[in-house]
């Protein structure tokens, strides 16, 4: 016996000393229902106790215990410590979590026994003691005082999903109580209880109300809290708390009084318990992480308990961040953010989206795994392998001035030239012509397939080869993959491969993979990024990152990492329609660094530099890192990778221009890469243009859309559609 209570009265003896005007009413005659339940119960009473129903007759007429039904549960995914993530309805609608005895509240279990059945681990499924009782009391006072029902004849109606108040069926009640008590053990039986009990609704079993109605596991409920439980299974759509917030707190009053006759609970904590807000509303069940729960599920259909990598209180912080930032940026917006353990690979959250349920951001879209253009967020990479194949250094000197690479023509974002520069500057900076120039002189090919010996598959437009545009991001990646790449750049360059389900092995095992780096290029890259100047408002140097915008203001990038944690950030709207301003410093750095203020109370430390690492300024330098010169430092650079694709660079697609501010004023459209002469076209109309230069005077005609379209010399393309207000 699980729990033991000291000897008591008996409750016909204690409800007469309660009432002493029950006389009264047994003068005046009971109404006839009563009258017959009295009888029935009597009844059933004494022929359970003259003849004994056994299992052979109970098999013959009943048939099996409809154990399989009671089997239906909620699919539940669960995070790295067991805690709930999100759960999902059964079949039929219903909130039916699993749970065992061991995770329910002792006091809970203790004041179920004391109302519902104090003979539970001592009878065989039917308590007569119990049913003699309730039919005296029942017969005396003209209403019911006590139950006859023990816990498992109410698990049978729960199985049987009929509750007749009728002799036979109270017959049928003890057969299939009996037979749960000749097949189950008593912790078993008890269990289907707590997985079955209604709670008013669609909401069935202990966990599940305590959720609904607390927001907490019944591991942790309160003397008043366990009251409510044990009291509404009685009526439980009578007694919902959302409905009849009155009834339930006079039900769960009586259960606490009753606990205090049993010598559960003492009268101060039955009085303490009094006071507690009875809950006037259900509680959303939990619905963290919406889209990996529901790939988790989809992808394996027969799994009932998914266990992910993530943190529930991490994803829950970066989720309630992502939702708040994003609505600051403005309409439309989304975010997706990634935070991985670069350790072990393991993804300690993961949100698609700002919001899941948002129609007009398009919450439902999973971004994490949407490929779109990563701006400058390669540029390390770039320079790691430069430093790896010893033709660069953080201090080596580099010019950023107007350089040209075959019909390549890259300029810097902020429109200007820096001179000489560092590299260390050049990437913390994030100059684009530094880092072109040191592409050329690595290969876009080798960066390329240095990204797929880590698993990592970068995809290029169609028909195209590497080239030195992809150095401002032009190819697809996906989130996963950036927060790949930096999690190998933070490990030292040694590969690790993204987990999130607990029990799934990795794709590929990383000792079967080469390095991405190595430790020393690694930690040249990381001690720069480390400099980076910080988003406004924000304190830099404990965290390494890089943002990137990609082209058009689609994309906005921020990826950084510190000794621990990789956070990979991304902000534009999953129909990659234009948004003007939308950058990586601006839009995505704030959330990341917001990130990692929320997943630790300060940044790990990083790495100690390698065996090898040159800590030397310009000038120790030796000779050849002193300057750097690649090819584009020649008059003009050649190479088949040096052909970009053509861009239209201005104006964005999906972009609005206002027409009617400039008057008569036509609007120029440029253009980047691609091989000369240039052919321009407005809706399938040529015009007239220079067909040596990359941009063009257009006079719209009109408000409307417009589609504007450029091809090069060698037949490539490329189309934007605006709209003129």
């Amino acid at each position: 016996m699980i729990f033991s209570f000291p000897k008591k009265r008996q409750v016909a003896e204690k409800a007469a000393s309660a009432t002493p005007d029950r006389t009264s009413r047994w003068r005046t005659p009971l109404p006839l229902p009563l009258r017959l339940a009295a009888c029935a119960l009597a009844a059933v009473a004494l022929a359970v106790a003259a003849a004994g129903v056994t299992l052979e007759i109970v098999k013959r007429d009943i048939g099996p215990l409809p154990l399989a039904a009671a089997e239906a549960e909620s699919v539940t995914v669960l995070d790295r410590n067991n805690r709930l993530l999100r759960a999902f309805t059964t079949k039929d609608g219903r909130w039916r979590l699993p749970l065992e005895v061991s995770e329910v509240d002792p006091r809970y279990l203790a004041i179920l026994m004391a109302y519902e059945d104090k003979r539970f681990y001592d009878h065989g499924g039917v308590d007569l003691r119990a049913i003699l009782r309730a039919s005296y009391l029942l017969a005396r006072h003209g209403e019911i005082l006590s139950g006859g029902s023990t816990l498992t004849m109410q698990v049978a109606r729960l199985l049987d999903g009929k509750h007749e108040r009728t002799g036979a069926g109270k017959l049928r009640q003890i057969a299939r109580a009996l037979q749960l008590e000749e097949t189950l053990s008593k912790d078993e039986i008890l269990r289907l209880y707590l997985r079955l009990a209604p709670f008013g609704g669609n909401i069935e079993g202990v966990r599940a109300a305590s959720l609904a109605y607390f927001g907490k596991e019944p591991k942790h409920l309160s003397a008043g809290e366990a009251a409510l439980l044990v009291a509404l299974p009685q009526s439980p759509e009578r007694r919902r708390p959302d409905r009849n917030n009155e009834a339930a707190h006079k039900a769960r009053d009586r259960v606490l009084d009753r606990a205090v006759e049993e010598g559960v609970l003492s009268k101060a904590e039955a009085e303490r318990a009094k006071g507690e807000r009875v809950p006037r509303k259900r509680l959303e069940v939990l619905k963290l992480a919406p889209h990996l729960s529901e790939a988790e599920v989809a992808a394996h259909p027969a799994t009932r308990v998914h266990r992910l990598t993530l943190d529930r209180n991490i994803q829950s912080a970066i989720e309630k961040l992502t939702s708040e930032q994003t609505k600051l940026l403005g309409p439309k917006l989304s975010a997706a953010v990634l935070v991985v353990d670069h350790a072990t690979g393991e993804v300690l959250a993961h949100v698609g989206s700002a919001d899941y349920l948002d129609r007009d951001r398009q919450g439902a879209i999973d971004m994490t795994d949407a490929i779109r253009s990563p701006g400058s967020t390669l540029k390390p990479f770039i320079y790691g392998l430069a430093f790896e194949q010893g033709i660069a250094h953080p201090e080596t000197l580099i010019e950023d001035r107007p350089t040209r690479f075959g019909t390549y023509t890259p300029e810097n974002f902020d429109e200007a030239f820096h001179g000489t520069v560092t590299i260390r500057e050049a990437l913390g900076n994030s100059l684009n012509v530094p880092a072109v120039k040191v592409l050329a002189a690595v290969g876009p090919g080798r960066l390329m397939g240095r990204f797929r010996r880590v698993g990592i598959v970068a995809q290029l437009p169609a028909n195209t080869r590497p080239s030195l545009a992809i150095a401002l991001g032009g190819l697809g990646m996906t989130l996963k993959d950036l927060a790949t790449l930096y999690a190998d750049l933070a490990r030292g360059g040694e590969p690790v491969t993204l987990k999130w389900h607990r029990d799934a092995p990795a794709a590929t095992p990383a000792a079967a993979r080469r390095r991405l780096l190595t430790p020393v290029s690694a930690w040249y890259v990381t001690d720069i990024l480390r400099d980076a100047p910080p988003p406004p408002n924000a304190k830099g140097g404990a965290i390494a990152y890089k943002t990137g915008t990609s082209y058009g203001y689609r994309d906005a990038w921020a990826v950084g990492f510190d000794g621990r944690h990789v956070v990979a950030v991304w902000v534009g709207r999953p129909d990659a329609a234009s948004t003007p301003g939308l950058m990586g410093r601006l839009s995505a750095a704030p959330i990341l660094f917001d990130a990692f203020a929320r997943i630790a109370e300060r940044p790990a430390p990083f790495r100690s530099a390698p065996a090898g690492a040159m800590k030397a300024t310009g000038t120790s330098l030796p000779p050849p890192l002193k300057r750097f010169r690649g090819p584009a430092d020649d008059v003009i650079a050649k190479g088949p990778f040096l052909d970009p694709p053509v861009l239209i660079s201005f104006p964005p697609d999906r972009s609005e221009l206002d027409i009617a501010e400039r008057e008569a004023e036509p609007l120029i459209i440029k253009a980047e890469g691609g091989a000369l002469p240039l052919t321009w076209m407005v809706d399938g109309a040529p015009v007239t243009s220079d067909p040596l230069r990359r941009e063009v005077e257009w006079q719209p005609d009109g408000r409307g859309f417009a589609k504007l379209t450029v091809i090069d010399a060698k037949g490539r393309a490329d189309r934007v559609t605006v709209r003129l207000r």
